[in-house]
């Protein structure tokens, strides 16, 4: 795993390698254009770019320029969906697994300087039991048995199966191929293999370097925003003491950012971070000591044309709507997202819930020894990469799995995730899972974590319509959760909201119902202490598989896809802009 961000200085090198690939599906001949970084299944009326499960190919030249010649070098991938194979003239020299976070191969002994080489990625899209997020092992949606037990039914399904169609067992569009940058990276042999960096509010920054290839002596200066040198010392780990710290506020407060400037033998690496708290004490969550209350819209990493690919653009453009929304932060929801999007959160001040693929643990079965492994490594993983970045704040381990069917079952597979997170994080965040809509006074693993995240839909998927049955049924569990004496959180709620579908009456399916929904809702929430946060479900509409419970996707956005806002947006603007972090609203 490559877990510093590749970075441009004196004495490292970044040659990025977006453009315009080649590509194919396995099995074809002749090669097409793609984009990369993008999903590559909107980039082509053809059917099989949407629906086409198994392996395709990108390939490209790559030549390594002769002033990196005696450097170390390496091809960067910031994520290859769901699993990748990676070859260099035809050779195989590295596999991933896994879609979301980096990985890098080493090229330094198979390319000179100056050589030309073609370079070819092979990915892999299908998902199962085994996968993280988790996929059908036949052809069920996601919504609906599709009539189990119905003959002519089940034999449709094995024809898909040996069609090689297989559908997620998640909410979301299977997006996928070379969705994140990928780049080639040059560092001196002896190099910078790490950074961890913790930081108390007094300005004492603990660190620790880990290099590869050299003993040099490792010195450490801490530059201010301004660029200049507030504290320095010495060695692979220690501690500097920052003089009059500034405190890295979340927004509309100010996230001050430092640098640690690492430099060892002929490497430098400048990595920020800030200094910031965070910890729960009874039902409060605090940063810096003060009561923090959640709100902000849940996200997806979803735009039209590029898919889940990464797009600058498009971050900027919804980080300044969550400033227009007055929210302060957003879940992860269901993966990890692009480096770039943490490091614009670091700078604008917008909290961050962190969570793994874990999405679509419906069945027992899921439970299994292989499973947990590589969930674990991918926790590892993740905090590996994301551990610097003040902006998290949380760890979610995975978004509603089943935890009531086999309660003690699920509290063994979910525990030790728990306290590797604690153990892996040297800021010792609060960790979660993210529980579904279950029979909540039988589970185990929901009420264990640090803050208890609900994802809830009265008035939408069960009472449907009914609001006032919705609250009273909603406060009813409140009660609940209110004995169990933990912060809560609602971690979805929402109402799906064709853009531009009104009516007098506010039905399901009209911006008026989306609005009273959420006014609905926001009166149970604001009555109780506990509940420190609410984030709906979804900041915008994104694309799913298609499926009788979705027309053109998942219409639950506060804005349409393309990011125009729909009158809830204009609610929460109107409620969040007098919301206090002590959980008072005015609206």
């Amino acid at each position: 795993m490559g877990t510093l961000y590749p970075q441009n200085n004196s004495f490292r090198m970044v040659q990025d390698l977006g453009g315009v690939w080649d590509f194919r599906f396995r099995g074809d001949a002749d090669w097409q254009p793609i984009a990369v970084p993008a999903s590559y299944n909107d980039q082509s009326p053809d059917p099989r770019f949407r629906n086409y499960a198994g392996i395709t190919e990108y390939r490209r030249k790559i030549t390594i320029p002769g002033r990196w010649k005696g450097m170390r070098v390496c091809v960067r991938f910031d994520a290859v969906a769901h699993s990748a194979r990676i070859l260099l003239n035809g050779r195989e020299i590295a596999r991933h697994r896994g879609g979301f976070l980096p990985f890098e191969v080493e090229l330094s002994d198979l390319l000179e300087a100056g050589e030309t080489a073609e370079l070819t990625v092979e990915a892999d899209n299908r998902i199962s039991h085994d996968t993280l997020p988790v996929g059908t092992e036949g052809a069920t949606a996601f919504f609906g048995s599709d009539n189990p037990g119905i003959p002519s039914v089940e034999a449709g399904k094995k024809l898909q199966e040996e069609r090689g169609i297989n559908r997620p067992a998640f909410d979301f569009f299977n997006y996928t191929g070379i969705q994140r940058p990928v780049r080639l990276t040059a560092t001196p042999r002896g190099y910078i293999r790490d950074i961890t960096l913790t930081a108390s509010l007094e300005g004492n920054v603990r660190y620790e370097v880990e290099t590869s290839g050299t003993e040099s002596e490792v010195q450490v200066e801490v530059l201010d925003a301004a660029g200049n040198t507030v504290a320095s010392c010495t060695g692979r780990k220690g501690s500097a003491v920052i003089p009059d710290p500034q405190l890295w506020e979340p927004w509309p407060g100010k996230p001050y950012l430092y640098t640690a400037r690492i430099i060892c033998g002929e490497d430098l690496y400048e990595q920020t971070f800030g200094i910031r708290e965070v910890r729960v004490e009874g039902t409060q969550f605090l940063i810096n000591g003060k009561p923090f209350r959640f709100h902000g819209p849940c996200k997806h990493e979803d735009s039209p044309f590029h898919g889940r690919g990464t797009d600058a653009c498009l971050n900027v453009t919804d980080i300044n709507l969550y400033h227009w929304l007055h929210a302060n932060c957003f879940r992860t929801s269901h993966y990890p997202y692009a480096e770039e999007m943490y490091q614009l959160c670091d700078r604008e001040g917008i909290v961050v819930v962190d969570e793994t693929p874990a999405v679509g643990m419906w069945a027992d079965e899921h439970y299994g020894w292989n499973l947990a492994a590589y969930h674990r490594q991918v926790l590892q993983d993740m905090i590996a990469r994301d551990r610097n970045h003040p902006c998290v704040v949380m760890w979610s381990l995975g978004n509603e799995p089943d935890t009531d069917t086999l309660p003690e079952k699920a509290y063994e597979y979910w525990r030790p995730l728990y306290e590797a997170a604690h153990r892996l994080d040297p800021q010792n965040r609060p960790v979660t899972v993210v529980g579904c809509q279950n029979r909540y006074e039988r589970d185990r693993v929901i009420c264990s974590m640090d803050v208890v995240l609900i994802n809830r839909y009265y008035g939408w998927y069960n009472l449907s319509g009914d609001l006032e049955t919705a609250k009273y049924a909603f406060r009813l569990e409140l009660d609940w959760w209110e004995k169990q004496h933990k912060p809560v959180i609602l971690s979805e709620y929402g109402a799906d909201t064709i853009a531009g579908l009104h009516g007098a009456a506010p039905e399901m399916f009209t911006e008026e119902y989306q609005v009273a929904f959420y006014e609905a809702m926001s009166e149970c929430l604001d009555e109780r202490g506990f509940v420190i946060g609410e984030m709906p479900w979804n900041f915008a509409d994104f694309s799913t598989c298609q499926g009788p419970m979705r027309a053109g996707g998942n219409r639950k956005g506060l804005f349409t896809r393309d990011r125009n806002p729909k009158m809830a947006a204009h609610y929460f603007r109107n409620r969040w802009k007098t919301m206090d972090q002590n959980g008072t609203a005015d609206v």
